[in-house]
């Protein structure tokens, strides 16, 4: 492991364990898991998990979150969370995640105290914090600490620390929840979250790893990986997708030739404005 690296990760540690005792909003992503990881190494049994489930959760990210709970061998909570049912969430605004971090932090303050814990901690990184992340002012307003910035790791150390750790997330593809595969200002509702799930699980089953299902309302624009996007048109699987996803309900599928973009939702944000006729 790279010294620099390493250093990095018992500075989290040595953070962690200054909070006296935490709980993890722990996804069971590659940030969180690290999170999870070194908030056990600082606090032992003063680290507890806890995990959101919502409509825009898939069940199976919900089942790899306990897989991997039960793999660190810590206390692991799910509390359900209703940020659909906030009308300012489900009409998809440009700061969607505030109100979904607002809900998320709203329920776990609660438990916290419960639990005896004096600090929330999410897996924010440094990376986050070159692109629009409307989440992270939720965090800032109630308080709750992002160790991984603290600490100055990027996402590519923190995939480093993972494998060295032996942690089995240290390759897992980005993820993000199920209302990011809609445009801003497209309405979100249970209905449309189920539709895309199942069309991402469908995808995900023919052994695609890095994917999204954009959701345009008859229109479903798939965003493969480079290296794999070629695989898209072997063994039959462009027919078995197109035919699966008008099962679904969508009319046209269509490939986005620029690829995997996560977060390419804010690319409408970056463009500049159209200059006025004259």
């Amino acid at each position: 492991m790279e010294r620099m690296t390493r250093v990095k990760y018992d500075r989290l540690v040595e953070l962690l364990r200054g909070l006296d005792s935490v709980v993890v909003a722990f996804s069971g992503g590659v940030d969180s898991t690290l999170l999870a990881r070194a908030a056990k190494d600082a606090l032992g049994e003063r680290a507890v998990l806890v995990t959101a489930d919502s409509e825009t959760y898939p069940a199976s990210e919900l089942d790899e979150a306990r897989r991997l709970g039960a793999l660190l061998d810590m206390r692991h909570l799910v509390v359900r969370t209703e940020e659909l049912q906030n009308p300012e969430y489900a009409r998809n605004p440009v700061n969607r995640c505030f109100f979904c971090k607002e809900e998320l932090f709203t329920r776990l303050a609660p438990i916290a105290e419960r639990e005896g814990c004096r600090a929330l901690v999410y897996g924010a990184n440094m990376d986050d914090l070159g692109d629009h992340r409307p989440g992270m002012q939720a965090a800032r307003e109630r308080g709750v600490r992002a160790p991984l910035i603290e600490a100055e790791l990027w996402k590519e150390e923190i995939r480093t620390l993972s494998r060295e750790l032996g942690l089995p997330t240290w390759d897992k593809p980005s993820f993000a929840c199920l209302s990011s595969r809609f445009q801003y200002g497209d309405r979100i509702t249970a209905e449309k979250l189920r539709q895309v799930d199942a069309a991402e699980a469908f995808v995900r089953s023919l052994g695609f790893r890095q994917f999204r299902v954009r959701h345009h309302d008859r229109l479903a624009r798939i965003e493969v990986s480079h290296d794999e996007i070629a695989r898209l048109w072997e063994d039959g699987r462009r027919e078995a997708i197109v035919t699966r996803l008008r099962e679904l309900g969508y009319v046209y599928v269509a490939v986005d030739l620029a690829g995997f973009q996560s977060g390419s939702a804010n690319l409408l944000l970056k463009r500049p404005p159209r200059a006025s006729g004259g």
